[in-house]
């Protein structure tokens, strides 16, 4: 029976043979089956961009890393938790140790070139040469990644969720549109507004219905 991209239970060597072929994304899944410490719901590719800070609980910047290790500029991911309170799902994933042992097992490239760390967003030096991910940053948490992107004129893909409609700007766009997306529309449109090229994606709903995927470049570069 094929794996369902939207499952909640892990990943294990049982259904290694669901992954056998020559994909990155296949080649992922294998190592995520041998760690056998997570779900296969997180396994998306952001492209090849220079990369260095990544917001989440600690999967994404593993998942982009073998996609960018031949052209990547620097040699550090930073996980961090929120601006305010630490909440338990917004923190490093406890399977992050097995799963990162198996994944330098895979690519022994990987090896010193991945970082895991827990403070607050605001203590990361973001250059022009970065890439800030941020994979179902709640609310307002988003449009914060925004603001760092946009000081450092570095590139960013976000995948928002939660949205918050006391919180979060709409853009008077909420006549038209269901909040959640007048919100997103108004982000990409902020970005367009700073020089950023904008380019939009969905990703699978089968994966998650929180799927829509922002990412921004500067014109300059």
């Amino acid at each position: 029976m094929a794996v369902s991209p939207s499952s909640k239970s892990r990943l294990t060597e049982k259904q290694l043979a669901e992954f056998s072929g020559p994909s990155l994304f296949d080649a992922i899944a294998r190592a995520v089956c041998r760690a056998g410490t997570c779900r296969p719901r997180s396994c998306s590719k952001l492209g090849r961009w220079p990369a260095g800070y990544d917001e989440s609980s600690g999967a994404a910047g593993w998942w982009i890393w073998p996609a960018v290790m031949d052209c990547w500029r620097t040699s550090c991911f930073c996980w961090t938790t929120p601006l305010r309170k630490r909440l338990p799902w917004m923190r490093i994933c406890p399977a992050m140790p097995g799963l990162s042992t198996e994944l330098r097992n895979t690519w022994p490239r990987l090896a010193d070139r991945v970082r895991l760390k827990e403070d607050d967003m605001r203590s990361v030096s973001l250059s022009p040469e970065d890439l800030v991910v941020s994979v179902h940053a709640c609310g307002e948490l988003t449009d914060h990644i925004l603001d760092r992107a946009l000081a450092a004129r570095c590139r960013v893909a976000v995948l928002p969720c939660c949205h918050d409609l006391a919180r979060c700007d709409t853009g008077g766009l909420d006549g038209w549109l269901d909040g959640p997306l007048a919100i997103d529309v108004t982000r990409a449109a902020r970005l367009r507004d700073c020089g950023y090229q904008v380019l939009t994606r969905l990703i699978p709903e089968t994966i998650t219905p929180k799927n829509r995927l922002l990412m921004g470049i500067p014109k300059s570069q």
